[in-house]
C-alpha cells in the first residue's frame, strides 16, 4: 500500500538540487518511485558493484550519467553518505552541465565528518519525516502514539515486530559498523535513558551519572543521534522579560513509536503520563514536519520560565501552543499560556487537547486535536 505524501518532489526540484535527507525507513525510496518514475536515473549506492565502482573511481559517475544522456529529467543518487567524495563531480556537473540532482541519505554526520565539498549552496536540503495524520487513510490516534509512523510499522500487522527490528538495524548499521562510538554498550544505556527522558530539558550531569560516562561523552551522544537523524533539539525559547526563560534545551526522538520501543514502553492507558507525553510528541511531530514540509523559515521551540511556566511550543515569535491530553481543560491547563501572553510578543495562542469543543478563553483558543491538525495544514494556525 503507497500513502501519498505531503513532501512533493518535483515541485522542489524544479527550483534546485537538493539534499533528501530522512531517518532509515521513512520511505525516501518509495516516496523517489512514486513521484519522479521514468524521470530520474536512480544511482543506488546502496548496490555493490555501483560502490565498489563509484568509490574506487568517483570520476566515473559523468560516464555513468552521459550514457542516458537525454533520456531523464534527474539524476538521483541514493545514499550519497557512503560515497562523500562524488560530490565533487557533483559539484562539477551542476556547474558544468546544468544537471538537476536529489542526494538523499539518512545521515549527514558521514558528510561533514568527511569535510567534503556541500555544493557550497548549489543544493538545498530537505526532509523527509514519518507519516504525519493527514497522510493516513483512517488516522487511529492511539495506534500512531504507541506505533509512531514508520510507513512499514504504522500499517504492519505486526508493529511490534518491526519496530524490535528497526532498533536493531540501527545499531548495528547507523552505529556498530559505521564505528561512530567506540564503546556500544555505553550507547545502547544512554540510548534507553534518552528515550525514557524524551520531550524533557537536557539534563547532562544527571544523564553522566546514571549511564556512567562523562558528560562531553553524553554531549557526543545526542550529537550522534541528531547527525544520524534519529532525534532532534528543541531550542528554548528565550524573548520573555517579564518572567526569565531558562536556556536549557529539549530532545525528541524523531518518533514516537522508536521511543516508546527503546524506552520499554509496551502500553499506554489514557490518562497515564506516558499517554500525555507521546501525545505532545505525536504534535511536536506534526509541527516539526509542517514547517520542514512548507519551506517556513519559522523556527520551533518552547519556553520554560525559571518562576516554572511553560509552553510546549513556539513558532517562530508568534504562535503559542499548549498541549495537553484532556478533553476537560480548565484554568490550570492554560496556567503556561496566560503567563506568556503578558509577555505581549507572541499574538496567537492555543491548548491543543483531546476535548471535543472548541471554545476561547482569554484570547487562548482551545482545540480538539484533530481540527488543530486539519488547521495546520490548511495554513490556518
Amino acid at each position: 500500500m503507497y500513502i501519498q505524501r505531503k513532501l512533493d518532489l518535483q515541485n522542489l526540484l524544479a527550483k534546485k538540487s537538493f539534499f533528501l535527507f530522512g531517518p532509515r525507513s521513512t520511505g525516501k525510496s518509495s516516496l523517489i518511485d512514486h513521484q519522479l518514475a521514468k524521470q530520474a536515473l536512480v544511482i543506488d549506492l546502496l548496490q555493490g558493484d555501483v560502490f565498489l565502482q563509484l568509490s574506487a573511481k568517483p570520476w566515473e559517475l559523468a560516464g555513468i550519467i552521459e550514457a542516458h544522456t537525454g533520456e531523464f529529467k534527474y539524476v538521483i543518487i541514493d545514499e550519497i553518505q557512503k560515497i562523500p567524495q562524488l560530490l565533487d563531480e557533483v559539484h562539477h556537473l551542476i556547474e558544468k552541465k546544468s544537471l538537476r540532482f536529489l542526494l538523499t541519505g539518512s545521515s549527514a554526520r558521514k558528510l561533514r565528518k568527511s569535510g567534503v565539498n556541500l555544493l557550497a549552496g548549489r543544493a538545498w536540503t530537505a526532509e523527509l519525516f514519518p507519516l504525519v495524520m493527514q497522510e493516513i487513510p483512517d488516522f487511529d490516534l492511539h495506534r500512531y502514539l504507541l506505533y509512531g509512523g514508520l510507513p512499514q510499522v504504522y500499517l504492519s500487522l505486526y508493529p511490534n515486530e518491526e519496530l524490535k527490528a528497526y532498533i536493531n538495524t540501527y545499531l548495528k548499521e547507523e552505529i556498530q559498523i559505521e564505528a561512530l562510538v567506540r564503546n556500544l554498550q555505553s550507547f545502547a544505556r544512554f540510548l534507553e535513558t534518552s528515550a525514557l527522558t524524551s520531550g524533557k530539558m537536557i539534563n547532562f550531569a544527571e544523564l553522566s551519572n546514571d549511564i556512567a560516562v562523562p558528560a562531553s561523552t553524553v554531549r557526543e551522544f545526542y550529537h550522534i543521534l541528531e547527525d544520524t537523524l534519529v532525534g532532534f533539539i528543541l531550542p528554548a525559547w528565550s524573548k520573555s522579560v517579564k518572567r526569565k526563560a531558562m536556556s536549557t534545551a529539549k530532545f525528541y526522538f524523531f518518533d514516537v513509536g522508536v521511543r516508546n520501543k527503546i524506552a520499554g514502553i509496551k502500553e499506554l492507558p489514557e490518562h497515564s503520563t506516558e499517554y500525555g507525553d507521546a501525545f505532545e510528541h505525536f504534535i511536536a511531530m506534526e509541527l516539526r514536519a509542517y514547517l520542514s514540509y512548507t519551506r517556513s523559515e519559522e523556527k520551533l521551540s518552547y519556553w520554560h520560565s525559571y518562576g516554572d511556566h511553560e509552553v510546549d511550543f513556539i513558532i517562530g515569535d508568534t504562535i503559542a501552543i499548549e498541549v495537553k491530553s484532556t478533553n476537560k481543560p480548565s484554568s490550570k491547563h492554560l496556567k503556561g499560556l496566560k503567563a506568556l501572553a503578558e509577555e505581549n510578543i507572541c499574538s496567537k495562542y492555543y491548548l491543543v487537547c483531546t476535548c471535543n469543543t472548541s471554545q476561547v478563553i482569554d484570547q487562548i483558543h482551545i482545540l480538539n486535536w484533530r481540527d488543530f491538525i486539519e488547521k495546520l495544514w490548511q495554513g490556518k494556525i
